[in-house]
Order: structure tokens, then C-alpha cells, then sequence
């Protein structure tokens, strides 16, 4: 298996043509700042996709970090990131599940 890593959001879009399935698949990663430990965190959340050439699975992966405050809501952000991906191609949808989950998917 080959693992590309996206540098940003918009050019792991351009690879979504390759896909296997549907799926996007994303999970959240909490940074956690020790110079300011009460008023926000940042956030990353990590997009997957697979690939398939030839007989090769290539796992496409991205990351943004997003701000997260006290009044903040992933799901607003889950949401606007949805809208993105759909105006790429409206089949594409974002489902939480981790690289083992997506071999599972892919391999069922």
C-alpha cells in the first residue's frame, strides 16, 4: 500500500477522481496548546480516501486544522466541509471511521 499525503483540502479534492468507493472517510485529532489550556483548542481533522492502480491501494490523506472554541460545533464544520465535497461530486459522502475502518469497508 502507498500513502500520499495531500498538503491541503482543495488539491486532495483533484485526486478524488481515483476513489474506490464514495466514502470519505474522517476522523478528529484534538492539539491540545499548553500556553492557553482554557479558552480553545485547535482541532485537526484528517480526511481519507483509497485508490486503486493496478493492483496497488494507495491511501490519500489530508489534514486541517480547525479552531475550536468553547461555543464551537464540529458538526457545523462537518457540515460546510460536506457542502465543499459535494460541489465536487454530490455521490461523496463524509462517514467517522479510522484507516482500519476503511480497509474493512473496502475489503466487505
Amino acid at each position: 500500500m502507498i500513502v500520499i499525503f495531500i498538503d491541503s483540502v482543495e488539491n486532495f479534492l483533484q485526486f478524488i477522481g481515483k476513489r474506490v468507493m464514495n466514502e470519505i472517510f474522517y476522523e478528529f485529532n484534538e492539539i491540545k496548546s499548553q500556553t492557553d489550556l482554557l479558552s480553545k483548542n485547535n482541532m485537526e481533522i484528517i480526511l481519507h480516501f483509497l485508490a486503486k492502480i493496478e493492483n496497488n491501494l494507495i491511501l490519500y490523506e489530508t489534514k486541517q486544522t480547525i479552531v475550536k472554541t468553547k461555543n464551537s460545533d464540529m458538526d457545523t464544520q462537518l457540515v460546510a466541509l460536506q457542502k465543499i465535497i459535494s460541489q465536487v461530486d454530490e455521490s461523496l459522502v463524509l462517514v467517522k471511521g479510522k484507516i482500519r475502518e476503511i480497509f474493512l469497508s473496502y475489503s466487505s
